[in-house]
């Protein structure tokens, strides 16, 4: 068996590779670094270090690496004989790598021995398979038949914290010892790929918004809080007793609700928010609040990890209490390292505070919820 996996990087090599290196596939990492790609070209293997609670070491081997930019014809080759492609590149990546699968789909059809190519993007978004089906869909030659007849696309949630790695650690990668990798079973039509590690679902939506909006969701506000109170990282965060208080806040009402929405048992969900609670605590992973905390502006829109499930919340007649305390952090997030910081520092600065909820969160007006996160703008503003 053989996957194409595009994004070389530390999720690609220390979580996705490693499970399909696992599942029993050959790996063929593509990636347009080149550094990197020489590095993984010449190496016979690299370590995953998994860190916390069942601490281990695993060894990864039998890969080889292209670059996608460089190399595009032999990528294609070997897109054309795989039985998976699986990408973590970042979502506004995909469009790049979509050209290249579809040529390699493309080159694949005129075999009648090959089951179809199996597609799942695995990145930090709902439904990231989705874009990347209709950015191949953009890019098919439609002389090569018909794309669903060549290609399967199932989307995916993905959840397993990779910090910054620590310099010179080269092609090893430190994770923590919890992962989770959900995939939508329903498009293969009886026909999924074997990986141990992953599990299969009949519904993702539930569980990529349980992800979403527990994990994400308490991740970044042991950012702001921690950033806030001028604590370095998130396990220095959550160790203050006012911040993990605030975090535990934040995940009773997304808890709240995950379970009225989705029917999730509260119990289990319960758990579930124990486990992402003591993830944040492990001391061995040396994330950064202000690594965690980047790229606020994308963090308060309309369906991230705070608007989306405070609108929820509001339409339903709850007021979030705890989530608009997160979003009163984010907009004090005033890392000028980080340039969507600087740009959210400058449009606090410059519009009205209805004119920034309208911009930042996408809400209109009329949603429940307006009212309130134009308070907290207003209340930004004034400290300025």
């Amino acid at each position: 068996m053989k996957a194409v996996h595009f994004g070389a990087g530390n999720i690609g090599r220390g979580f996705v590779g490693l499970l399909l290196h696992e599942a029993g596939y050959e790996v063929v990492f593509a990636d347009v670094a080149d550094a990197l790609i020489s590095q993984l070209a010449s190496a016979s293997s690299y370590e995953v270090h998994e860190v916390g609670e069942n601490a281990a070491v695993k060894t990864v081997s039998g890969f080889r690496a292209l670059n996608s930019g460089t190399e595009e014809v032999a990528v294609v080759a070997e897109i054309a004989t795989a039985d998976l492609v699986t990408t973590a590149v970042g979502p506004h990546i995909l469009k790049f790598v979509a050209p290249v699968i579809a040529k390699g789909a493309a080159a694949r059809s005129h075999s009648k021995s090959l089951a179809p190519l199996q597609v799942m993007a695995c990145e930090n978004a709902i439904n990231a398979t989705d874009l990347l089906h209709s950015e191949v869909e953009a890019a098919w030659d439609g002389a090569a038949g018909d794309l669903s007849s060549v290609a399967v696309f199932a989307n995916t949630a993905v959840d397993r914290i990779v910090p910054n790695q620590a310099p010179g650690q080269g092609l090893d990668v430190t994770v923590e010892t919890f992962y989770e990798w959900v995939i939508d079973r329903t498009p293969f039509a009886g026909a999924a790929p074997v990986i141990p590690g992953a599990t299969f679902v009949d519904e993702l939506g539930p569980y990529i918004e349980r992800k979403l909006f527990t994990v994400n969701t308490g991740h970044a506000s042991a950012a702001y809080f921690g950033y806030g109170a001028g604590l370095e990282k998130i396990s220095d965060a959550m160790a203050d007793a006012s911040v993990a208080a605030r975090v535990r806040a934040v995940l009773e009402e997304t808890k709240q609700l995950l379970v009225a929405k989705h029917g999730f048992v509260e119990a289990e969900q319960e758990a579930y928010v124990q486990k992402i609670l003591s993830r944040f605590t492990n001391p061995y992973l040396p994330d950064t609040v202000s690594r965690v905390g980047r790229a606020p502006l994308r963090k308060l829109g309309r369906h991230e990890r705070f608007i989306g499930p405070a609108a929820e919340l509001a339409e339903r007649g709850v007021t979030p209490v705890a989530l608009l305390d997160a979003m009163s952090a984010a907009l004090r997030f005033d890392d000028g390292a980080d340039d969507e910081a600087v740009e959210l520092a400058r449009m606090l600065a410059e519009m009205d505070a209805a004119e920034a909820v309208e911009r930042i969160t996408d809400l209109p007006p009329s949603h429940p919820l307006f009212p309130q996160v134009r308070k907290l703008i207003e209340d930004r503003k004034s400290e300025s």
